[in-house]
């Protein structure tokens, strides 16, 4: 199983945002749904071997993690309105600290950086990390942020993890997953 975390340090944890003003309103939550898109889809069918972990750390408050997982998926199309509807959908409902379903392979539940990275050891997506291609084997789970940073307490957090770089160029949080499950997909291929 391969997990993918994301955090989305503007995104709303409240279902209360319209999908039509998901870039403004809703806090950039269109970069947390591209995400999503990136991590699951292939042309013609789902990655049922991943879990993309959104966690969401913007008004009102608390912080939460929405989860998808891909062996149980159902109901996401490759457009960001219905990633969208699906966040939106399992924000509405009352989250407690642990994972409450909210539609078949969505997810919700109470839960800040810490929470997150005691679930599963999560290696950095960063720019400044080791070259991708250079790493001798790759972990199953990985961390990045959204357009913005990680804050200081949540670099603390990932203080000795490994750091893996995507390519030589800053690209957004959805393109780096798209290369990462490209170089896996090349290694379970065989070829590299």
């Amino acid at each position: 199983m391969i997990r993918i975390a994301v955090i989305g340090h503007l995104a709303r944890t409240a279902g209360d945002f319209s999908l039509s003003d998901m870039p403004g309103g809703a806090g950039r939550m269109d970069i947390m749904c591209r995400c999503i898109n990136s991590a699951f889809f292939l042309s013609h069918s789902l990655r049922r071997d991943v879990e993309c972990y959104l966690l969401l750390r913007g008004p009102p408050g608390p912080d939460k993690i929405v989860r998808f997982m891909g062996d149980r998926l159902r109901s996401l199309n490759p457009d960001e309105r219905s990633a969208g509807a699906l966040i939106r959908k399992a924000l509405a409902i009352p989250a407690g600290t642990e994972f409450r379903e909210s539609s078949p392979g969505v997810e919700v539940k109470r839960g800040g950086p810490a929470d997150l990275v005691s679930m599963a050891p999560f290696a950095v997506l960063d720019e400044s990390g080791e070259d991708i291609r250079a790493c001798s084997s790759l972990p199953e789970n990985y961390i990045l942020s959204d357009h913005l940073d990680f804050y200081p307490e949540e670099d603390a957090l990932l203080k000795g993890q490994k750091r893996i770089s995507v390519g030589p160029a800053t690209l957004h949080a959805d393109h780096a997953i798209i290369v990462l499950l490209n170089e896996i997909d090349r290694r379970r291929a065989g070829w590299t």
